[in-house]
């Protein structure tokens, strides 16, 4: 049976999704990726026994209903296959980043329990191998490519292959897990630094699957095709740009890479896009930064399709007969040419896991691309609001998804009620408490609604930094490490909707003190401040720092005050917490600057 938007509400778990799917798709293309200079696809069929083939191997290796199998890869068809195939066996999937330190991937091994870790390349297996040797219960490791050789004695390892074929004659497992039943467990960062892991149930996905078609149907759900390329380790991407359109038969071809995104699009052109915000920021800037180098007519034509398209989107009924008749031109002269930089038929392209700046959405929908703004979280499998084609609000995260309950507690915290919330944290009974109440999930973000019911959201109540790629960072556990050096007395990390992290620091009086007095000057900390050679000093400090910490994470430039903060000054509060909004609207503008 075909999975349809109305007995999606009844599916028992995503196994048997794909399962029925593949039996009806069969021998149409499914997965994709690039091979040299061409791109290479896995039909259904092929990729339903893949995944039969590797369950098999994982369950002769031990692997059962309920155990944890680390999940370490780039986006890759193998990332597909290796979810599904854990999730047949009643398992578990734990996604982790690729960016991961092996302090990381220890500590998600150990939370976890993980009995096995499937891993891709030969750089990321290095780091998994070394968290694997720390681990007090070494798991199995999986290597899709050869590891390291040197760490291939000291952990039991197999490779992919070999998996696979020990599965060989393995029948297809029976799928009986119910939607109740937990599918993945994915880390996320909370305010106190150490990565939780969110349980997310089948049917939790499912929702947000139905969710999603719901939205989209509108625009004729046949034949899409999806580029990915966000890690698969992100609930966005995971429910959204893989569960989301393997439920609608679609194709997926995973990209090879920012750097190559724009030439992947035009080869693969595909009809659906999801991306976090910094995505578009960064297609933005290299159009306009193209359309300046270009110049003359070009950029004419261009800059004046943008300002129509926006009065037209600002207010509606605006334009003069003569500009509707200039508008109606450059929808050839120069929307058309725009689209064909995306494939040529894109239908929509979906914004979450971070908000997104209103110019940038103005900028694309001025241009004829449709952009619609979501709003969700981990915990809720992710997807909460969302806008719908026929009515657009840029300024907004759209109205609640389908089935899902969206309401504001008295302090205008927002809280979501449904199948999509998680069933709590892994392992972690206080902090699930703590965020679900009564069935309510309490988002820690502040938000309002319109007359029309979209949701805005205003302000975080939590202290969570959630860069422009959609990553959650604990800024309490980089400013807990920058300030064990001797070199910083204090310090505020700050990257909100940003692409990375700065840092306000406030030096050290002792360190202050010692460098001056070595040199010879006078002990004052302003003029040390701008001193080349004494924030070389600071840079060394902040290096070491960084060295320990994941990609994102780490701080890429800061700013050094004189000024510490204080009580008195009213950046700290009278239990010695920094005030980050006061502190914000004292240093925001500089802090700011040095993204410029």
């Amino acid at each position: 049976m075909r999975a349809t938007i109305d007995t999606l509400k009844s599916y028992p778990n995503l196994v048997r999704l794909f399962l029925d799917n593949a039996e009806i798709l069969g021998d149409k293309p499914f997965l994709g990726a690039k091979s040299g200079e061409q791109w290479q696809t896995l039909s259904w069929n092929e990729t339903a026994d893949r995944v039969r083939r590797l369950a098999g191997g994982l369950a002769g290796a031990g692997i059962g209903a309920g155990d944890r199998v680390m999940l370490v890869s780039e986006s890759r068809p193998e990332w597909f296959i290796a979810d599904l195939a854990i999730m047949a066996l009643g398992a578990i999937t734990v996604p982790a980043y690729i960016t991961n330190m092996p302090s990381d991937h220890l500590h998600v091994l150990s939370n976890s329990g993980a009995k096995a870790v499937i891993v891709s390349t030969a750089a990321l297996a290095e780091r998994v191998l070394k968290a694997a040797l720390s681990a007090t219960s070494p798991p199995l490791v999986i290597a899709i490519e050869p590891p390291p050789l040197e760490q291939v004695s000291v952990v039991r390892l197999a490779s992919w292959e070999e998996t696979l074929a020990r599965g060989a004659n393995a029948p297809m497992p029976a799928a009986t897990m119910r939607r109740s039943d937990t599918a993945c467990l994915i880390y996320t960062s909370g305010t106190g630094g150490a990565p939780k892991g969110v349980m997310l149930s089948h049917g939790a996905i499912l929702h947000n699957v139905r969710g999603a078609w719901d939205v989209l149907r509108e625009l004729g759900i046949e034949n899409e095709v999806f580029l990915s390329f966000l890690p698969l380790s992100h609930s966005y991407e995971h429910t959204a740009g893989l569960m989301f359109p393997m439920a609608i038969g679609a194709q997926i071809y995973f990209a090879e890479g920012v750097d190559k995104l724009g030439d992947n699009m035009v080869e693969v052109r595909p009809t659906v896009m999801t991306a976090v915000p910094r995505l578009y920021e960064m297609m933005r800037g290299r159009i306009l930064r193209g359309i300046e180098k270009t110049g003359g007519l070009k950029k004419t034509m261009f800059l004046k399709a943008l300002e129509l398209g926006t009065k037209t989107i600002e207010a509606p009924g605006s334009l003069g007969l003569i500009d509707r008749i200039a508008n109606a031109a450059l929808e050839k002269l120069v929307r058309d040419k725009v689209r064909a930089r995306f494939g040529g038929r894109l239908k929509v392209m979906v914004s979450g896991g971070a908000p997104l700046n209103y110019e940038v959405g103005l900028f694309f929908s001025a241009l004829g691309l449709l952009i619609l703004q979501g709003y969700g979280q981990t915990e809720s499998a992710p997807v909460i609001t969302v806008n719908r084609p026929s009515k657009v609000k840029l300024h907004t995260v759209g109205p609640p998804m389908a089935d899902t309950e969206v309401a504001i507690a008295a302090d205008g915290e927002i809280l979501v009620r449904g199948e999509l919330v998680m069933q709590g944290y892994w392992n972690d009974p206080n902090s699930t408490a703590a965020a679900l109440e009564d069935g309510w999930l309490h988002t820690g973000d502040i938000g309002e609604f319109d007359a029309d019911k979209f949701l805005t959201i205003t302000d975080r109540k939590k202290d969570i930094i959630v860069n422009s790629g959609g990553d959650n960072i604990s800024p309490q556990r980089v400013e807990g490490f920058l300030t064990l050096e001797p070199e910083i007395a204090q310090a505020m990390v700050y990257g909100d909707r940003r692409p990375h992290l700065v840092a306000l620091i406030v030096p050290a009086a002792e360190f202050v003190q010692s460098w001056t007095a070595e040199r010879g000057q006078p002990n004052d900390i302003e003029a040390v401040c701008t001193d080349p050679d004494f924030r070389k000093a600071v840079l060394a400090a902040i290096e070491r720092v960084n060295a320990n910490l994941s990609t994102i994470e780490k701080v890429r430039r800061f700013l050094l005050v004189p000024e510490a903060f204080s009580v008195a000054n009213g950046m700290m509060t009278p239990t010695l917490k920094i005030r980050r909004h006061a502190i914000r609207a004292a240093w925001g503008a500089k802090l700011a600057a040095l993204y410029e």
